[in-house]
């Protein structure tokens, strides 16, 4: 008796510690479910380069993944955040309060990133930044809780700014749209047409977003420089060059440097237009096979080719998955760490890595819009010039002013 009891006990003993390891292994996965938070402009100046299209591609690498990870299902919210940082903050804050989001993704303006980021930072969560450019993300406003994916202003103007004035291109004017995101930029621009032997002759800065750039092109005209750099994105660079056409400043001899252009901008505008414009990019869709062959299933869905950030919201949310996956937890700190310690070699991304300022560095590639001539086809329009290689394009980290950077 004495012994059935030791034996029972001990079978008991032996079964609750099983169920407790079984529990604590399934309580790794906070909620029993990974929750993503997707915000984007998904309305306004820059909804075709993100928007609802980026929240498609989210759901193709949830759905690449099974629609699961390390046995817990994947739930998905999305916000639109109108390009303001209050109303972004205020979302984001709302999600990992009432909601317990584990990923913020998406995030596009820069103004709103570097609130949110703020947010995310803490409540110790992790963000995933696809579709900002200010590449201050990652130097003086750099947390370990985000990480920046896509691109950022330093490859754009050390690529595109230094192409044009290798070329001849050496007196410049820059039109800048006047928040984090358009400073960055024309700082960078500066700093890089300056080294180059260039000069930057003048400046403007208009209000986010504009319509009626008239003032803005006339100012640019009378400057005599010969290049406008256009230091903005979305509606506003397709307004800005539209304008500068009506107002025949190809033809008055002043070139157009778009210094943020995306696949969907030259679409819009066509090939007449935007043939011969010099723009960096950091992925493009018919670059190769695996590019293409993503790039197809994504036209199925949306009808409509990707995005470099479209592109870049399936890779960094399918590494974070996996990495989920790999690890058993979406604690952030432990998925960060994780996902820092692994290449991120896929379809987009060629020799990346995110590195300890939380830039995922990759090779970006100098473009040239195809004339009508050249294009074969309604989304055939950019040839790839040169490959910038990943420890060339992006700011060194002898540079940063990342607090997390050990110089």
């Amino acid at each position: 008796m004495t012994f059935m009891k030791k034996t029972l006990a001990s079978s008991i003993a032996i079964a609750a510690a099983t169920a407790l390891v079984a529990t604590s292994a399934q309580a790794e996965i906070s909620d029993g479910e990974v929750r993503i938070g997707y915000l984007a402009d998904m309305s306004g100046t820059y909804r075709d380069l993100a928007g609802p299209g980026g929240l498609e591609a989210l759901r193709m690498a949830i759905e690449d993944v099974g629609g699961e990870v390390a046995g817990a299902p994947i739930e998905v919210f999305s916000a639109d955040d109108r390009n303001s940082a209050d109303v972004g903050a205020n979302t984001v804050r709302e999600w990992i309060d009432t909601r317990n989001v584990d990923l913020v993704a998406g995030l596009v303006a820069s103004s709103v990133v570097i609130a949110a980021t703020r947010v995310i930072a803490e409540n110790d969560g992790l963000g995933i930044v696809s579709g900002a450019a200010a590449s201050s993300i990652t130097d003086e406003h750099c947390t370990p809780n985000h990480i920046h994916w896509v691109y950022d202003t330093y490859p754009l103007a050390n690529g595109t700014a230094r192409a044009i004035v290798e070329q001849g291109g050496d007196s410049w004017f820059m039109l800048t749209a006047d928040y984090a995101f358009g400073h960055a930029l024309e700082g960078d621009v500066t700093s890089v047409v300056e080294e180059s032997g260039g000069e930057v002759i003048g400046r403007v800065r208009h209000p986010f977003p504009t319509d009626d750039f008239s003032s803005y092109i006339l100012q640019a005209q009378s400057s005599g420089a010969g290049i406008i750099g256009l230091a903005n994105a979305g509606a506003d660079t397709v307004n800005a060059i539209n304008t500068a056409s009506q107002f025949g400043v190809v033809e008055a001899g002043q070139q157009l440097a778009g210094l943020l252009v995306f696949l969907n901008d030259v679409h819009a505008m066509g090939l007449e237009t935007t043939q011969g414009l010099l723009l960096t990019t950091g992925w493009y869709w018919d670059m190769d096979d695996e590019s293409r062959e993503w790039a197809e299933r994504y036209y199925e869905r949306v009808g409509r080719m990707p995005t470099m950030v479209q592109a870049g919201i399936y890779s960094s949310t399918l590494h974070y998955l996996n990495t989920v996956d790999e690890q058993g937890t979406d604690d952030p700190e432990i998925i960060r760490a994780a996902m820092a310690e692994k290449p991120v070699e896929d379809f987009f991304s060629r020799n990346g890595y995110i590195r300890e300022d939380g830039r995922m560095v990759h090779d970006m590639y100098l473009a040239r819009v195809k004339t009508p001539e050249e294009s074969s086809g309604e989304w055939d329009l950019y040839e790839i010039l040169a490959t910038i290689p990943a420890e060339e394009a992006y700011r060194p980290l002898s540079e940063s002013q990342c607090h997390l950077v050990q110089n």
